[in-house]
């Protein structure tokens, strides 16, 4: 997923985003589409890895992380093998906010997060699920496709978006809001009709928490709606994501870019993004893959489809602060939320260090 620009907002401490219960982990050195799964009455015992779609960070964050997190380092080395270049130095210098090398960047990050929590952390996944960008870590994960194979897939795929949003829908923006009720939508979206004014739906996170693709010039009239019906507006991205309306990007990328990959079963059953159905084999994961240009991703869904597969523990592995934090994933999982180390965590890491380097020097000096 590709984003030129993203225009950026607060997420309200009130919204369905954010509460103080939540406590993310800090980081120390077949068919081809299967029905959605339905819970059982028996305890659930059962863990997913969930790769999380891709959000804004800092070089000074991510870059930090790669170069001194050793699972980072060890992935980071395979992406600049299967690039062959240097990953960190071009999103160094990268003048974008969402580069072809943040991407890559993203998923080097996501992957090595997964692999500290298998190896530190005991996470022992029955499932594993990916909603938009995490797709593709999770296809890694499976072992659909290796990871320089989805490294070079994510760059070609990356080039593909760009070339089409160029000559298409050059106008449009996929705006994210909150505490906005589906009748006060239709409503606003009833106005849109009236005007006879193009949208299209990209997805739903939460209940109230929409994803609308929309011109930029509606975009004045879609924030006014969303704040008579009481909502907060997000941010927008650009170019749009995960809409009807971009069929042709997908074809386009089934045309250039996935008749190069083979697609093996993967090792763990996927929960797809946006009917929550669950796939267990390689036709399901390419389909998967392609249906993310066209059809609006929608969490609860898969929520409930991971309850079904008898999930009650859930390792968010990667740089994440929006699917965590959603009180649909909250309120129905125990929660590790496995991303890149807080400032205060690094401080408080920092201050350990120095506390156990005292104590050395005070036994020394006995």
């Amino acid at each position: 997923m590709t984003r030129s620009a993203a225009i950026a907002a607060e997420i309200p401490a009130d919204s369905p985003t954010d509460s103080p219960t939540d406590s993310p982990v800090a980081i120390t050195a077949g068919n081809t589409v299967g029905s959605p799964a339905v819970e059982s009455p028996e305890p659930r015992s059962g863990t997913a890895i969930v790769f999380p779609g891709m959000g804004p960070a800092s070089f000074a964050e991510v870059g930090k992380f790669l170069l001194l997190d050793p699972y980072a380092r060890v992935r980071l080395a395979e992406a600049d093998e299967a690039l062959g270049y240097s990953v960190f130095d071009r999103f160094r210098d990268a003048e974008e906010d969402y580069s072809v090398d943040f991407q890559i960047a993203f998923l080097v990050n996501s992957m090595a997060l997964a692999d500290r929590a298998v190896d530190t952390l005991g996470a022992v996944p029955t499932v594993c699920a990916g909603p938009s960008f995490g797709q593709k870590a999770t296809a890694a994960f499976v072992g659909s496709l290796s990871f320089p194979e989805v490294v070079r897939l994510t760059a070609e795929l990356a080039r593909c978006e760009e070339e089409y949003f160029a000559d298409a829908y050059e106008d449009v923006v996929t705006h994210c809001f909150v505490r906005t009720p589906q009748d006060r939508l239709d409503e606003i979206l009833a106005g849109f009709d009236d005007r006879g004014a193009w949208y299209d739906s990209s997805g739903r996170l939460d209940a109230g928490f929409h994803m609308l693709s929309v011109r930029e010039g509606d975009l004045d009239a879609l924030n006014a709606g969303i704040s008579a019906a009481g909502g907060y507006s997000m941010y927008s991205m650009r170019p749009p994501v995960h809409a009807a309306a971009f069929s042709a990007l997908r074809k386009k990328a089934e045309e250039e870019v996935f008749g190069a990959y083979e697609f093996a079963d993967p090792s763990l059953p996927v929960v797809v993004d946006h009917d929550g159905s669950v796939i267990r084999d390689a036709a399901g994961m390419r389909t998967m893959m392609l249906d993310t240009f066209d059809r609006p991703i929608h969490w609860p869904r898969m929520v409930e489809s991971l309850k079904g597969l008898g999930v009650g523990t859930l390792y968010m592995t990667g740089p994440d602060s929006l699917f965590h934090r959603l009180d649909v994933t909250k309120d129905n999982f125990e929660v590790h939320a496995v991303g890149l180390p807080k400032k205060r965590a690094r401080e408080r890491e920092r201050q350990q260090a120095l506390q156990r380097s005292r104590a050395a020097r005070v036994r020394r000096g006995a």
